[in-house]
């Protein structure tokens, strides 16, 4: 489902990018799961190791994400540890609380679930020339996915199904921290079977989608760097037992377009704070529900499924030990 706007989490993934001075800048800024890179979407960057440093010093975020009204509130407190430079690993713990919607919220009537990623860098930033991007190959599994396809698995054939799911990834990125305009251009593809993370559900099919973003990083007081970012990512076109309660069969999951911006120290940074709003799903489709009348009254009805996640806000903080 569209509901998480991704729109913070894109944005933010490249103006997290956009902030780094240094190759330290990147330690702290991790993602929604745990991944360093934005609010959502990973960048070629790792967590930072010192200087003839094998391990980083480990890298810990949290981040909310408000959808209260149909979806519910979204918590994730995550740990990263880098490799020389070339390689990290993580855990996120994802804890979700119950939406409002009494007709719509038990679809996501559950705790949350486990993620854990990896990623390596295949080509440094400015590798091999000033103008060559960050290349880097990872990996995300989630686990204890009942969200959607798992709810409606038990209202539809009465067993609670938990799901795994997850992505492989490229992602390329270049920061460019010089005149006339700064930038960080992120690009990249994940072929993915799961739905807005897993908190969409299922999809039908591993496939592949579309993601990227433009951050301008600019100088702030006190020896910080602001950076507003712009961004999208195309989200998987079915989900798994979704189609079954909704007219025609199909849902309409649009790309997500996220604003976000992020704050963080200039040089050796050791927080990152992000705070930004995305546009994601309003009414997906229509469903029928009985109305509990007799004929010559209409024993059912059809109604609009609207996540109402139109705009949703997110913020985070990493801090790098």
């Amino acid at each position: 489902m569209n509901f998480l706007s991704i729109r913070p989490l894109l944005f933010c993934a490249c103006f997290a990018g956009a902030l780094l001075a240094t190759d330290g800048l990147n330690a702290q800024n991790l993602t929604l799961e745990g991944q360093t890179g934005g609010f959502l979407t990973p960048t070629a960057y790792v967590v930072y190791s010192a200087k003839d440093q094998f391990f980083s010093h480990p890298a810990v975020s949290y981040h909310f994400v408000n959808t209260h009204a149909v979806i519910g509130d979204i918590h994730t407190f995550s740990i990263t540890e880098g490799f020389a430079n070339r390689a990290e690993v993580g855990y996120t713990r994802s804890v979700h609380f119950k939406g409002d919607s009494a007709a719509f919220s038990s679809l996501w009537d559950y705790s949350g679930m486990n993620v854990v990623h990896g990623k390596v860098v295949a080509i440094k930033d400015g590798q091999f020339g000033p103008w060559t991007p960050g290349i880097a190959v990872g990996g995300v599994v989630r686990t204890g996915d009942k969200f959607v396809s798992g709810a409606l698995n038990q209202e539809l054939f009465g067993v609670l199904k938990s799901y795994t799911n997850g992505d492989v990834y490229a992602a390329a990125t270049k920061t460019w921290l010089h005149p006339p305009v700064p930038f960080l251009v992120n690009f990249g593809l994940k072929m993915t079977n799961g739905s807005i993370y897993g908190l969409g559900g299922q999809a039908t099919r591993f496939g592949g989608r579309l993601f990227g973003g433009l951050g301008i990083p600019v100088p702030g007081p006190f020896g910080t760097a602001i950076v507003p970012s712009a961004g999208f990512t195309q989200q998987a076109p079915q989900v798994q037992n979704l189609g079954l309660i909704l007219v025609g069969g199909k849902a309409h999951l649009p790309t997500t377009l996220d604003y976000a911006v992020r704050v963080t120290q200039k040089d050796n940074p050791h927080f990152a704070f992000d705070v930004g709003i995305g546009q994601v799903a309003g009414e997906i489709g229509q469903t029928q529900v009985p109305t509990g009348l007799l004929p010559p009254y209409p024993t059912s009805v059809v109604i609009p499924v609207n996540l109402e996640a139109r705009k949703v806000l997110g913020m985070g903080l990493s801090v790098r030990y």
